[in-house]
């Protein structure tokens, strides 16, 4: 076998473990892979040795722990590339709207700061970069859910247990969705409203949101929609150069 088949067929077997979700068997795996189980057991061999793969139990294969290294290692390269294009847009953000810029990514259900440009008001609203925020409260969760898989989107909207809950967010999600931008106010901090817009990458799925956030004393209705659409411009403008890279 040819050492790009090889590496097809290496690729193979971690697609079938990925999308399984749970250990498979070798003959189930070789099944998946249309292989035979002695040609399948060597080519998990070699992925086993490189930490690739595991043994979990009795005759069970699962992802091995590299993964999250290796996994680790691209988010690192998106952020640093993500930051990197939306800083100079961020900081023009800033200029035109007076108010502070974030970029967050997801985690689990959290989003994380990555990168903020302040606004230059003596009142405004602060964000140390690595700050936590909630996926289901405030602009920069609300932002990047409703672009989720519908997979992330019905285990996260799980955790609200409560169904008139879920029915209520599953609704703002839509509306954010048909929109492709939401503004809340109080969400996360009091008297803060916040103005967020998805961020995608080139094959179309969302990586970020970019935020603009400030008190409510000096944002009104009109500016929200006004600063909506500057967001909407700065976010595809984003989306655009990471589509280049």
């Amino acid at each position: 076998m040819r050492g790009s088949q090889t590496l097809e067929r290496g690729l193979d077997i971690l697609f079938v473990l990925t999308e399984a979700g749970r250990t498979l068997t070798v003959p189930e795996i070789a099944e998946k892979v249309s292989l035979p189980e002695s040609t399948t057991y060597r080519f998990i061999q070699t992925l086993e040795q490189n930490g690739i793969v595991e043994r979990k139990g009795q005759g069970q294969i699962g992802l091995g722990f590299r993964i999250l290294d290796m996994a680790r290692g691209l988010t690192q390269q998106i952020d640093y590339q993500l930051n990197i294009i939306a800083h100079p847009f961020m900081e023009s953000l800033t200029n035109k709207t007076g108010e502070t810029t974030v970029l967050a990514v997801r985690t689990g259900l959290n989003v994380v700061v990555i990168q903020r440009i302040e606004s230059a008001h003596f009142i405004r609203m602060a964000v140390d970069e690595g700050k936590n925020l909630p996926l289901l409260e405030g602009a920069s969760g609300k932002a990047l859910l409703p672009f989720e898989n519908q997979k992330v989107i019905e285990q996260t909207l799980t955790h609200l247990k409560n169904p008139k809950k879920i029915a209520d967010l599953a609704s703002q999600l839509n509306a954010i969705r048909g929109k492709g931008f939401v503004i809340t106010k109080g969400e996360v901090d009091k008297d803060v409203i916040g103005i967020g817009a998805p961020i995608f990458n080139r094959f179309n799925q969302v990586i970020a949101s970019l935020t603009i956030a400030g008190p409510s004393f000096r944002i009104s209705k009109e500016q929200s929609e006004l600063f909506a659409k500057e967001l909407l411009i700065t976010a595809r403008k984003i989306t655009e150069q990471l589509s280049m890279t």
